[in-house]
């Protein structure tokens, strides 16, 4: 007798196909009950910017509120760097593999190095500065490290502070890509605070958009020599919302308890339950990670079965068989969907597929 059927499972694409915490959702049926000053200077925005300042330990720096990942990276990059400057990063950094260019796009040339488990090393950064060395050359100058990493990886304090001495001693700017800081400082093994990390980067940014916020990102320029005229490159570059209020209000209601923690928290927790259920099958692996990232290795043929209940990345070939996919949990992820997923993929890793729900 064939498997029971199995009905669609909910999706784990990404950790930002949901809207957004009804907390948040609730801060912007309030703040959109009144008129704000615009451009990011209205009331939610001023104290969203202090509430980050304070859990960074960092009172001379400045938060700019923008409202996505990539924007966020053009333009701190863009502004940071002068012309023939460029940017180290590992050949798995996001810049690198799923910007469509934009840092190229704006003259900067991105200077790759192999990956150690998704991070950027010492090592990897001496590499590129010694190949790197006369004025026919672009010049590097930015260091550019993700937290978690594309491989949901997380990077350690002592890792940190290994890359910020090279940069202090190569005259080098080190920029943290944040936007699963929240899933990297609440991850198993993670030593680093956000005043770490703020202490440790001259500028990075703290992602909303992937912790439960409908869209937005805090920019946190802590280095004062890149501070100045920040804004009005914001607003050359399109970024700066006259609705202002509407990311500062969010970030206003994750920051003023513990609650950026608190949904970062529940999607590792996933994760790690679906990771364990997977290692339990004896499914492989690419990577163990820490955080709400997950990458089997299935067979060809049960990729294919498995995109019939759920959605999934298809992350890179492994071999001539086999390939990896990523599967990401949220903030909204229950635990029902996990363990269906489980269900799901032990069955199909048994050799055992799942008949559809509208099949025979």
């Amino acid at each position: 007798m064939g498997a029971a059927p199995i009905q669609a499972l909910a999706s784990f694409r990404n950790d930002y196909s949901e809207g957004a915490h009804p907390r948040l959702l609730q801060a912007l049926v309030q703040a959109s009950a009144a008129q704000h000053t615009g451009y990011g200077l209205d009331a939610h925005s001023v104290r969203a910017a202090e509430l980050i300042l304070a859990r960074c330990g960092q009172p001379q720096a400045q938060v700019h509120l923008l409202a996505g990942g990539t924007q966020t990276n053009l333009l701190a990059i863009s502004a940071f760097l002068r012309p023939h400057e460029a940017v180290i990063a590992a050949n798995s950094g996001h810049i690198a593999t799923h910007e469509t260019g934009a840092i190229e796009a704006t003259g900067h040339k991105v200077l790759v190095t192999p990956h150690v488990d998704g991070k950027l090393t010492p090592d990897g950064v001496r590499a590129l500065l010694a190949e790197n060395t006369s004025e026919h050359m672009v010049k590097p100058r930015l260091v550019y490290v993700s937290n978690t990493t594309e491989l949901g990886t997380i990077y350690r304090k002592a890792e940190l502070q290994a890359l910020r001495a090279l940069c202090d001693q190569a005259g080098l700017l080190l920029y943290l890509d944040g936007a699963r800081i929240g899933c990297a400082l609440t991850a198993a093994g993670n030593d680093l605070s956000l005043a770490d990390i703020a202490a440790l980067t001259h500028a990075f940014y703290i992602g909303g958009t992937k912790n439960g916020a409908l869209l937005g990102e805090a920019l946190v320029v802590v280095e004062p020599s890149l501070q100045p005229d920040l804004r009005y490159l914001i607003k050359q570059r399109g970024a700066m919302l006259a609705k202002g209020m509407v990311v500062g209000a969010q970030f206003e209601a994750l920051f003023e308890d513990e609650l950026f923690f608190e949904l970062a928290a529940h999607a590792n927790a996933m994760a790690q339950r679906l990771q364990s259920g997977l290692k339990a099958a004896g499914v492989p692996l690419l990577i163990d990670s820490p955080s709400n990232q997950v990458f089997p290795i299935l067979a060809h043929a049960q990729i294919q079965a498995l995109a019939g209940f759920t959605s999934f990345e298809r992350w890179s070939p492994y071999d001539d068989t086999r390939a990896v996919i990523r599967l990401v949990c949220s903030w909204a992820t229950g635990q029902e969907a996990v363990d269906a997923l489980l269900s799901c993929i032990t069955g199909l890793f048994r050799h055992d597929p799942p008949r559809s729900a509208t099949g025979s």
